[in-house]
């Protein structure tokens, strides 16, 4: 354990999750009364405790093995030199969080931080600012509407915090994965000074809007690497429609103006396909990934209407042509690369990209 140098712990929830929540019946039958956990609590405390040398310290999930008292256990001289930390829990009771901006101060080495967004407040940014601190390069955010709804975003940064954190941080990357956020709360987080390189929606219940696409494309045209959008609604009436009353697709501006864009892709909302040609002309060979499900694109009249073009055929060869490789739909949403539970897509996702400072 004293040559411990990374612990990595991820809890899969996905088995005892219904309908996107955790059932506590389950929980309940397994330690009734709490022993066990409060056993793997100790071990956990007692395994900090005991470290030397340990730079990563990643807990994803691990239903309440991780404490708001977890980290006391660190000696100062390892959270001084600690390099990563994520916590990542949402079913924690009420509005208490895994670590405090006091908690913080001690971790004046870190280079990349992952937290439930609701946890990462003003004074935390302000904690990651200050000059004693080494500048941040990565910073992984996962916004879920189960936490928005205990804790709130009252004490979320505001637009200086997030400037004056870069100002610090030159190299400071953000990737935040969204669950089931309404397009409201969205508009209110994206804060125009978050260098903001990769988002992630997925919903179950809460499709994004036109409006948080559109301001997504306007602010971060900078940093923009990563747009992915999935949902699962089950809705009889059809996916929705971004570019519903618009006269330019969202999606469409979006691969216009981030120009750094290598990864998109969708499932669950409508992808017209004189649009997705578009994108593929816009961007060309440097996005690097286009997945669309087959199930998402659309066909307007006009090309269905056309007797000696096969509309599918077509579009598979004008895609190809913009990305200048060959491209088809996805056939099975199995297949795509970030189809998996969510919280295990954004561990994953998390842990790639806080390594690749």
């Amino acid at each position: 354990n004293r040559n411990l140098q990374k612990l990595s712990l991820f809890g899969d929830i996905s088995i005892l999750q219904q309908h996107g929540s955790i059932s506590n019946t389950y929980l309940g039958k397994v330690d009734p009364d709490g022993k066990k956990i409060k056993q793997i609590q100790q071990l956990f405390e007692e395994i900090l405790g005991n470290s030397r040398q340990l730079k990563w310290l990643s807990c994803g999930f691990m239903l309440q093995i991780v404490t708001p008292t977890s980290l006391a256990s660190l000696s100062n001289p390892i959270a001084n030199t600690m390099e990563h930390l994520s916590l990542l829990d949402n079913h924690i009771p009420g509005n208490t969080t895994l670590i405090t901006a006091v908690e913080l101060e001690r971790f004046v080495n870190l280079r990349s931080l992952a937290l439930d967004f609701c946890d990462f407040t003003a004074e935390m940014a302000r904690v990651l600012a200050d000059s004693n601190h080494v500048p941040l390069h990565r910073l992984s955010l996962l916004v879920h509407s189960v936490s928005i709804m205990h804790k709130s975003l009252d004490s979320m940064p505001e637009d200086e915090n997030w400037k004056a954190l870069t100002r610090n941080s030159t190299n400071l990357r953000v990737y935040i994965m969204a669950f089931d956020v309404k397009s409201d709360d969205m508009l209110r987080i994206l804060k125009p000074s978050i260098p903001l390189e990769r988002i992630h929606f997925d919903s179950y219940i809460t499709c994004v809007s036109g409006a948080v696409v559109d301001l997504i494309s306007r602010q971060y045209d900078k940093f923009l690497t990563h747009f992915i959008l999935m949902n699962d609604v089950i809705d009889m009436s059809g996916f929705p429609d971004l570019s519903d009353n618009l006269n330019e697709d969202p999606l469409v501006l979006l691969a216009w103006r981030c120009t750094r864009l290598s990864l998109l892709a969708v499932h669950g909302y409508t992808v017209w396909a004189h649009n997705l040609i578009a994108i593929a002309r816009l961007r060309g060979s440097d996005l690097k990934v286009l997945e669309v499900t087959e199930e998402s694109i659309d066909f307007d009249q006009g090309e269905l209407a056309d007797q000696d073009v096969d509309p599918v055929h077509n579009l598979i060869e004008q895609v190809s042509l913009g990305l200048g490789r060959p491209w088809h739909a996805v056939m099975d949403i199995e297949l795509l690369s970030v189809f998996t539970e969510p919280t295990r897509h954004f561990y994953r996702e998390m842990q790639s990209f806080s390594e690749g400072i």
